[in-house]
């Protein structure tokens, strides 16, 4: 079983003020992406798709082709004219269209299981060995089975800014019956707090289970995926604002009874870059678990 790493790399950055799926944080310069695929080859992934910019296209396919255990290395754009016959891009429209049309435009590359993860944060390996291991299982009967990894939402904050979070309810068997997407969660006062994309407000305890976008899919969520975009396209679709979510249609799928959302758990510690001032914890991350011999000095 060949399994690819499917890498969200085309984010603009606007709050990190830059590209930071490119900026160094090892001691060799590694950014994020660099141990997400060392990572991922130790599990037993050789394919790898990153969807990138095209001003950064080459430097990826450069970076990565060649290594140990990497069979393929192939870059996508999301461009924002990718759009199915009859729809076209709002004239003001600058942003891509969210996680989920990202995910489709890899539909072409992708041949068998395969994981999708952001560029910009850290899983920790043992994510990887457990998406692997749900591949491994056989198949179950009826609807398609998907997969994710989540995170304690206290685990995830970052002390200078809000948010964005795929907060999960889940039940005793595993499976995942809500996934909602809730902006500018923040800890203020003692009290931790968001928004969903309506504008209701949500207060939480920080125990609950989120999604960090670590997903694991086959190439039957294609179509579905495709179903729901063309759906968020009709009802959202004049909004130079709105994305379509993984998040949100994992959640619209599950409702509708056309796919299983099985979460897996890690002790492995997320972290990652949303604003320029998680920078330097990342680093101190990085050189803690170099130094504890989790990972070499050099990834490469």
């Amino acid at each position: 079983m060949e399994l690819t790493l499917v890498v969200l790399a085309a984010g603009i950055g606007s709050r990190y003020g830059g590209l930071k799926q490119v900026d160094g944080v090892g001691p060799g310069g590694e950014t994020l992406m660099d141990y997400a695929v060392f990572d991922a080859v130790r599990a037993g992934f050789s394919r790898l798709v990153f969807i990138t910019r095209s001003d950064i296209d080459e430097a990826v396919r450069a970076r990565f082709t060649g290594l140990p255990g990497v069979a393929s290395v192939t870059t996508v754009n999301q461009a924002l004219g990718d759009l199915p016959p009859g729809f076209t891009v709002p004239p003001d429209r600058a942003k891509p269209w969210g996680t989920a049309h990202a995910v489709l435009v890899t539909e072409k590359v992708i041949e068998g299981p395969f994981v999708v993860i952001n560029a910009d944060d850290f899983y920790g390996a043992t994510s990887y060995r457990l998406l692997r291991e749900h591949f491994e299982r056989p198949p179950g009967i009826g609807i398609p089975e998907c997969a994710m990894v989540g995170y304690t939402l206290r685990d995830t904050l970052s002390p200078f800014g809000h948010v964005t979070r795929g907060v999960c309810r889940v039940g005793q068997n595993g499976l995942v019956d809500h996934v909602t997407e809730v902006k500018q969660i923040i800890e203020q006062d003692g009290r931790l707090t968001g928004v969903d994309e309506h504008g209701a407000p949500w207060t939480f305890t920080g125990d609950e289970p989120v999604s960090m976008n670590f997903w694991g899919f086959t190439p039957a969520v294609f179509p579905l995926l495709r179903d729901q975009f063309l759906d968020f396209l009709r009802h959202r679709g004049s909004d130079a604002k709105a994305e379509c979510y993984i998040s949100n249609t994992m959640d619209a799928l599950i409702s509708s009874g056309l796919v299983r959302l099985r979460s897996y758990r890690t002790e492995d510690r997320w972290f990652g870059m949303t604003s320029r001032g998680d920078k330097a914890a990342v680093e101190r991350h990085i050189r803690n678990l170099v130094d504890a011999g989790v990972y070499p000095e050099r990834l490469w």
